[in-house]
């Protein structure tokens, strides 16, 4: 019995490592366009837990902003015989390229975060999006600003019922960056506001670009005249706060704040609000974004169908995943806290 107990057990070691090699051999390879981007290091930590739960391997690396990286890491993902992609590109006009190589291999793509143009979407029916709608998530962090001004009279700080705001900017030619601006000016308008714009600049999605970009605009119009902030994501706000706090600003002193609103609903953020430095933020869905491309993924890799049903995800025209986007405010940031 001691033999062929040991005969079993050589056979089930054997197979379960030919099995493990298979898999290893053939997984999900992803591209993140930067691993220090504070959002999508929360998408990656999303996609890896679910390709985890799912029992699934999943090969991830960081394309560190640099497209012909990120071109040659996907064609190293297709070499090692990945059987879908999954990528965040650098350059959103990038899309089409990558996708053609998908297409030549027949291979399932997934889009997340920068959205492809619509042609490109429309020529392969192994394609797919995961993001969430970026004027959503304008609108609501102008309201944010506009109904604090509503219930806060004082923070038109020259009683000239306009508001005089700062603009930062994520990455030029980004359909994020350009939406969240467009539609966070269009929900104070439509609150009923005056806006003046005092200075806008890009700050490619960083805190520390953000905050040197803050410090300049202070200098440049006197920190007495801005009587609001709002930037495209939260790394971006909180540099914006560091400035302020720089100069004794939004420290505790209602009389020394400056209403300040982000993107993302990051952990710092949040923690921000609850000190009282950070007026509010916008839930960018990371989990349900990274879950969501994942499962595209391997159901597709599978050859089963994207649907509402097998997915757990409303698709759109069969190719979109769009997660909504929820105002985080005073009253509610604690739900989001981890």
């Amino acid at each position: 019995m001691k033999k062929y107990a040991v005969i079993f057990a050589a056979v089930f070691v054997a197979v379960s490592a030919l099995s493990a090699f298979a898999a290893a051999e053939d997984p999900i390879g992803a591209c993140i366009y930067k691993y220090d981007d504070t959002f999508m290091t929360n998408v990656r930590r999303a996609m890896l837990a679910e390709a985890e739960r799912a029992g699934q391997d999943l090969d991830v690396v960081d394309s560190q902003n640099r497209q012909p990286l990120q071109n040659d890491q996907v064609d190293t993902h297709i070499s090692k015989g990945v059987k879908a992609l999954i990528i965040n590109p650098v350059d959103r006009t990038a899309a089409e390229p990558i996708m053609q190589k998908a297409k030549a291999e027949g291979l399932p793509i997934v889009f997340m975060n920068r959205e492809p143009y619509a042609e490109v979407m429309a020529a392969y029916d192994k394609i797919w999006y995961v993001g969430a709608k970026a004027e959503e998530s304008g609108t609501q962090s102008g309201q944010i600003i506009a109904d604090y001004f509503k219930a806060h009279p004082e923070a038109d700080k020259n009683g000239d019922g306009k508001i005089q705001y700062i603009m930062i900017r994520g990455e030029q030619g980004h359909q994020d960056a350009t939406l969240r601006t467009e539609y966070s000016m269009k929900a104070m308008k439509d609150a009923g506001f005056e806006i003046v714009e005092l200075g806008s600049d890009t700050a490619n999605w960083d805190k520390v670009q953000a905050t040197d970009k803050m410090k300049g605009f202070i200098s440049a119009v006197g920190i007495d005249n801005i009587e609001a902030v709002l930037a495209n994501n939260d790394d971006m706000a909180l540099g914006a706060i560091e400035a302020l706090k720089a100069e004794g600003y939004n420290m505790g002193d209602p009389k020394k704040y400056i209403p300040v609103v982000g993107v993302d609903a990051t952990a710092p953020a949040l923690e921000a609000m609850s000190k009282g430095e950070m007026l509010g933020t916008v839930l960018n869905d990371a989990d349900n974004q990274g879950i969501a491309a994942v499962k595209i993924a391997y159901l597709a890799a599978d050859e089963q169908p994207i649907t509402d049903e097998t997915l757990g995800y409303h698709v759109t025209d069969g190719k979109y995943v769009w997660i909504p986007y929820r105002p985080v405010t005073a009253e509610n940031y604690r739900e989001f806290m981890k």
